[in-house]
């Protein structure tokens, strides 16, 4: 499970002026605030007008829904691409312990992670922009085709470098498809329905999140590691397949002067996506190699990593600006403490429990079955009062399931604490992550929506980077490296578990640090009393809209930089 699974949006820089601002914010824009408003109709006995992405229908004509004959085959391609990504996901989270132990790379095991996220990240912008040059059928396809190449080349690795390079070459397939995906929506779907469509990618998550990770155990058990990644492409046939003929009828897009490949990877957003990607990429390496020679690659890291992130994120983000730099801030520290414990789950029952994979892997079923709870129960009206409260609620009882989770280090507690554990966590997270599309939504300016739900989209895949990495980094540092010599214990038909238990305890003790900081941020939702809110209005107890009053601060919380 990802922290926001079907909706990662490309990477967007933070001044709203910028010329790159592509149609995929448009498109997300219009599909936010379409699941705000009632789907309505045109009255009876009237035509509505054409609207982008959908021809009007005739005249006293019922309009059609998302499966109806127009949108049939794109909806259920759509859904077809989601599921398979979700289904990896939750797969490849249950065969990972295996295949790092197998491939002698426990002290790489967050990098197989982290370097999927890091190559998406840059992905998600390149998909953006190429997307708005060229249209989106070159960026999905080659996200597709490049998403079952990274699969095949982790199936086939004969080294811990190899299935790193396989997973990195998957994330660039994921953020080029994903991005793609919701410029497909916004072409080939009238307003109406966009909510709907959007509806179906959390959907579309369900049921892998619940048989992918017994798929992938029994695979894994039965058939061995490599058939969990090498499956996988076959099923990419189906919703190519499927699409294929509507993807067709979208509009085209003219190239303009820049849609190039050299006008794409050299537009602002791509450049500042790289610079982050790599400089991630740096430091997490540095932290993983504690030499003195390490320090070179941790200072240009650095060098890379801070002015871009700076660049991508609403100002005054990083000091929890009151308002809408606080929301962006608060879904990335979600974001990266859910994935970066997440991660080590599966890892800590197969070897310091002696768990199959199987069981594993279904421990954190419970956690994407309880997200959708909680994104439905925050959505009720009576709770619209207290949407801040909710998402600090949120991020508590994920802190709250994270320091759980290592209590099984203890012979005596239960493994499915864990299972219990996480429930409690996804719970916290559909509080946190629908609440923050909602606030984003109420403190953007029309005109900016899109760029900054583009920016709490960068903020979720910086999280992700950023807190798996440093998991991995504090995993080898406590000694977690030598974990590969244990293999599944009595319970698996293998080996006695051996381990440094202390690694472990410093992922999930750091992670629920995060998770709890992030808690205390939420009386920052509300932008300050008599401080300006994005749109042009005042909040409540200040003056009258007209100009700032004596020694106001500078607008926090918009696009622009």
């Amino acid at each position: 499970m990802t922290a926001d699974p079907p909706t990662h949006a490309d990477a967007n820089s933070a001044d709203a002026t910028s010329a790159d601002v592509t149609s995929v914010d448009v498109s997300f824009a219009d599909a936010a605030s379409a699941d705000t408003a009632p789907a309505g109709t045109a009255p009876a006995g009237t035509a509505p007008a054409a609207p982008a992405g959908g021809p009007a229908a005739p005249r006293g004509a019922a309009l059609p829904g998302v499966l109806g004959r127009e949108y049939r085959a794109l909806t259920l391609g759509i859904i077809s691409v989601v599921s398979l990504i979700a289904f990896e996901a939750s797969a490849v989270n249950t065969a990972m312990p295996v295949a790092a132990r197998a491939l002698d790379g426990i002290g790489l095991y967050a990098f197989a992670f982290s370097a999927f996220f890091t190559a998406s990240l840059f992905a998600m912008a390149l998909s953006g922009v190429w997307s708005d040059r060229r249209g989106p059928l070159a960026p999905l396809f080659t996200g597709i085709a490049a998403f079952g190449a990274g699969l095949v080349i982790a199936g086939g690795a004969q080294g811990m470098g190899m299935f790193v390079a396989g997973r990195g070459v998957q994330g660039l397939g994921g953020g080029l498809s994903v991005v793609a995906l919701y410029v497909v929506v916004g072409r080939g779907y009238p307003e109406r329905l966009r909510a709907s469509v959007m509806a179906s990618f959390s959907a579309a998550w369900v049921v892998p999140v619940i048989v992918g990770p017994l798929v992938a155990g029994t695979v894994t058990e039965q058939a061995g590691w490599r058939w969990v990644f090498l499956s996988i492409p076959v099923l990419i046939l189906l919703p190519l397949g499927v699409m294929l003929p509507a993807l067709r009828k979208l509009p085209r897009t003219d190239p303009g002067p820049d849609a190039g490949i050299r006008g794409v990877l050299g537009s602002r957003r791509c450049l500042l996506a790289l610079a982050v990607a790599v400089g991630a990429s740096l430091l997490q390496y540095a932290g993983q190699h504690p030499t003195w020679a390490a320090l070179v690659p941790a200072a240009a890291g650095l060098v890379l990593l801070g002015p871009a992130i700076v660049r991508l994120l609403p100002r005054g983000t990083f000091r929890a600006g009151r308002g809408l730099p606080t929301v962006v801030l608060m879904r990335g520290l979600a974001a990266g403490a859910l994935v970066a414990a997440e991660s080590f789950i599966p890892l800590l029952l197969v070897t310091q429990r002696g768990l199959s994979a199987t069981l594993a892997g279904l421990s954190l079923t419970g956690g994407g079955l309880t997200w959708a709870l909680g994104s439905y129960v925050q959505s009720r009206p009576r709770l619209e009062p207290h949407r801040e409260r909710l998402m600090g609620l949120g991020l508590a009882l994920l802190a709250a399931a994270i320091l759980l989770v290592p209590l099984v280090l203890i012979d005596a507690v239960p493994a499915w604490t864990v299972a219990a554990a996480w429930t409690v966590g996804g719970f916290g997270m559909g509080l946190n992550i629908s609440s923050g599309g909602v606030l984003l939504l109420k403190l953007s300016r029309p005109e900016e929506a899109g760029s900054n739900s583009s920016s709490l989209q960068m903020s979720d895949a910086l999280g992700n980077v950023a807190f798996v990495g440093l998991s991995g980094v504090l995993f080898a540092a406590f000694g977690g490296g030598s974990v590969a010599v244990a293999g599944p214990g009595p319970a698996a038909g293998g080996t006695a578990p051996v381990g440094h238990p202390a690694a472990f305890l410093a992922v999930f003790a750091a992670m629920a640090a995060v998770a709890a900081l992030g808690a205390t941020l939420y009386r920052r939702l509300r932008p300050a009393p008599g401080g300006r809110i994005p749109g042009g209005g005042r909040a409540p107890g200040g003056p009258a809209p007209g100009g700032p009053a004596a020694g106001d601060p500078a607008p926090e919380g918009s696009g622009a930089a």
